[in-house]
């Protein structure tokens, strides 16, 4: 019964974050991403992880969410026509995009899981307490990177929809 939950709950996510990606309607995107953040909460629950599925839902599908559809009626969902790129900032954001991949792939490769560790040391690993410390001590460097990352795409969000001066 669980493995028919996963599948239903995976594709789900992937089916989501396709058309996430895909849509063409900024709002629907949004929509599409709410959908995606709660199917993954839904697979924190079958892992047991129920502070993690809370915390999804809060954060991600509450905060973030609201945060992302004020930025898109900022926007101006409406106005479908835009400036085409010029080739320099394609070829910058395949480059980066590439990067970002290969870094990924790299940091895939080279991780190794932890699973025995934790049992040996014995703890209770959905307690807030051990999150905490965990999120804060070890963590703290991604967990700032995160943070920092949340504040320039909403900043970016915010320049692109600042109407420009006509001379």
């Amino acid at each position: 019964m669980i493995t028919i939950i996963f599948y239903i709950l995976a594709a789900i996510t992937l089916g989501t974050a396709i058309l996430t990606v895909m849509s063409k309607d900024p709002v629907h995107s949004a929509v599409y991403m709410i959908i995606c953040f709660f199917s993954v909460s839904g697979h924190f629950l079958l892992l047991n992880a129920l502070f993690l599925a809370v915390i999804n839902v809060a954060v991600y599908a509450g905060a973030i969410m609201v945060l992302l559809l004020f930025t898109l009626m900022l926007m101006d969902p409406g106005k479908r026509h835009e400036p085409k790129k010029k080739v320099i900032s394609r070829v910058a954001a395949t480059m980066s995009s590439g990067l970002m991949g290969t870094v990924l792939l790299a940091a895939l490769l080279r991780s190794a899981p932890v699973i025995d560790t934790y049992k040996a040391e014995g703890l209770d690993y959905q307690s807030v307490n051990i999150i905490g410390q965990v999120l804060l001590g070890e963590y703290l460097l991604p967990f700032e990177f995160a943070s920092i990352l949340l504040i320039t795409a909403m900043i970016g969000a915010v320049l692109i929809s600042k109407k420009e001066k006509k001379a």
